[in-house]
């Protein structure tokens, strides 16, 4: 039998009773520390607790699983998480393999930072998007590209920072908000700035939880105390979250909606691209004026550049994106037979 069973987000203090009468039973308890740093009182409480054989162990024995399941298929296994044991999707693929295996198993759930901290924030949950982690030592293209999606719908970005038990390495949010405005500095889609309203929620579910809220520019000289910490970027804040926010958390500025100045790929293409190839065609015609072999050329630019703004307008994005992109090259090539560089 192979138990799961979460320990919850506020220490030993918040585990429900059918948990301890799992943990107090169990043959072997083994306790992941991987996925959120446990306070050292608690882990001593909880050796009291378990009257078998109890392991604290790594990330490697949990994702390598054959001990454990090994032992589960003889005897009472329990695998004791910090919060919901299946937030760690390392915990849903073991748990595939023992049923695969024919081991038994059972579920414990509790809360979960990752759920509580919305709330906490006074933010509504449906309004989630894609979760995503900063590391420190990898470029956060995944993750600037992620939050970018969801303020284009309007939805909250949670930001989960690297935590390495090896190193007892918790990454700090004040870096994991410079690296995104560097990410900003290589992307350049106007996502970051430091005008950025984010959210930073500290040991949530502890006695000492903190949540504090701002630009990006007065997060990053704030100390943000013991990990562990989470980052929320919002979208578009309803008045009931904005109201929430300020009553349940120290914002240091007004909350504000990151997605109002957010503009997609395509239309930050068409600002840039329409108004400069119709000017380079413009600058090229005179050069053209006695050659009636290229009007047509000429005439297909401008029917291309028309084609580009109407599909737009109409939001068919990749039409108007090949449609300027002909009138481009059109451009481009009636330069170059008059020996002129094509216009950059």
């Amino acid at each position: 039998m192979l138990w799961f069973v979460g320990l919850g987000i506020s220490g030993l203090g918040s585990i429900s009773l059918d948990a301890q009468n799992i943990l107090k039973k169990a043959d072997i308890v083994y306790l992941e520390q991987f996925t959120s740093i446990i306070p050292k009182s608690d882990i001593t409480k909880l050796k009291k607790l378990v009257k078998g054989e109890f392991k604290a162990v790594k990330r490697w024995m949990v994702e390598d699983g054959q001990e454990i399941l090994k032992n589960a298929k003889k005897k009472n296994v329990v695998l004791l998480s910090y919060g919901d044991p299946y937030i760690a999707t390392t915990h849903i693929e073991l748990r595939t393999r023992a049923i695969q295996e024919k081991i038994k198993t059972n579920t414990i759930h509790a809360s979960s930072a990752l759920t509580a901290l919305v709330g906490e924030c006074g933010l509504h949950y449906y309004k989630i998007g894609k979760v995503v982690t900063i590391m420190k030592e990898i470029q956060s293209t995944s993750a600037y590209y992620a939050i970018y999606g969801n303020l284009l719908s309007g939805d909250h970005t949670i930001l989960l920072l690297e935590y390495n038990q090896d190193a007892d390495f918790f990454l700090d949010p004040k870096d994991a908000l410079s690296n995104l405005l560097a990410t900003e500095k290589e992307q350049t889609r106007n996502v970051l700035s430091q005008n950025i309203f984010a959210i930073v929620a500290s040991r949530v579910g502890l006695k000492d939880q903190t949540i504090t809220a701002g630009k990006i520019s007065s997060l990053i000289k704030i100390d943000f105390g013991k990990p562990p910490h989470t980052i929320i970027i919002p979208g578009s804040l309803h008045f009931t979250e904005s109201d929430a926010l300020k009553i349940l958390a120290k914002c240091v500025d007004e909350p504000a909606d990151n997605s109002a100045q957010i503009k997609k790929i395509s239309d930050q293409m068409m600002e840039k691209y329409i108004p400069m190839v119709k000017k380079a065609l413009e600058e090229i015609r005179p050069h053209y004026k006695d050659s009636k072999e290229f009007r047509l050329v000429l005439e297909n630019a401008g029917l291309y550049i028309e084609d580009a703004k109407k599909f737009h307008e109409q939001g068919k994005d990749e039409l108007a994106v090949l449609s300027i992109g002909y009138a481009d090259g059109l451009v481009d090539a009636l330069r170059m037979a008059k020996g002129f560089e094509p216009k950059i």
